[in-house]
């Protein structure tokens, strides 16, 4: 399974739904950030073709992948799959995380049409929704998003394919761990903080013990959204025809 997450926008959450979404959920996936293919580079943040040649033979040697694509190479990425033909057949999904601001919502219409120009078909793009305050229903808060897709379906739309809004991703760069690993982590942190002396590491102990917490109630949000996603069976009907070969 090699999953692609794009989107023209910044701010959707695609390294949140990269992290936390679908790496934990694609036993033995690579996490590969193009953003990091640039580092150092005095060009900035332009991909070269050399860059995305290394990238698609790496992905030749892996079975499992989750490509995070920083907003500001996804208009060079996508320029290189024209060039590189049939390059984006390496990905069995696109995976394109929207939110609920007008901008956001345009661009994710901008990605999908690209992508769907470049020949990847609609049930392998699929949305996620995401940020949503709890409450809130995806078809009135994506209004404009929803109407354009059922105009020009071009891409899988299911709107149980949602994330609400949520800090544990936020608190979990600070903590610089896994869902996973917070919402396990056994440590008695009631006990400590009766037991710290000062106030500061109280304070530490105390939000480490909200992070958990938060962590422990997202696991099932993840884990609806992952198994709404329906990834494994996309990759079923894709083996079909070479089964029947």
């Amino acid at each position: 399974m090699k999953v692609a997450v794009i989107n023209f926008s910044g701010n959707v959450g695609k390294s949140t739904i990269a992290r936390h979404l679908l790496l934990p959920r694609i036993p033995g996936a690579e996490l590969l950030s193009v953003e990091s293919l640039n580092a150092g580079d005095e060009d900035g943040q332009a991909l070269r073709g050399r860059q995305f040649g290394e990238l698609q033979e790496y992905l030749q040697t892996i079975d499992n992948a989750v490509v995070d694509i920083g907003a500001s190479n996804v208009e060079d990425l996508l320029a290189l799959m024209r060039r590189y033909r049939g390059s984006h057949e390496d990905f069995d999904a696109f995976i394109i995380p929207t939110v609920s601001p007008v901008k956001q919502q345009k661009d994710t219409m901008a990605t999908l049409i690209d992508l769907s120009q470049l020949g990847v078909p609609a049930p392998r793009m699929r949305l996620v929704f995401n940020m949503i305050e709890h409450g809130e229903e995806v078809e009135p808060t994506f209004f404009a998003l929803c109407a354009f897709l059922r105009e020009h379906p071009i891409a899988h739309v299911n709107t149980d394919c949602k994330l609400p809004f949520n800090e544990i991703y936020r608190l979990s760069r600070g903590h610089r761990s896994d869902i996973f690993s917070l919402a396990e982590d056994g440590t008695n942190y009631k006990a400590l903080i009766l037991k710290a002396k000062e106030a500061k590491e109280k304070l530490r102990l105390a939000q480490q013990l909200a992070a958990r917490r938060l962590a422990i109630g997202v696991l099932p949000e993840l884990d609806a959204c992952f198994a709404a996603l329906g990834l494994a069976e996309l990759v079923e009907s894709a083996d079909e025809p070479a089964a029947h070969a």
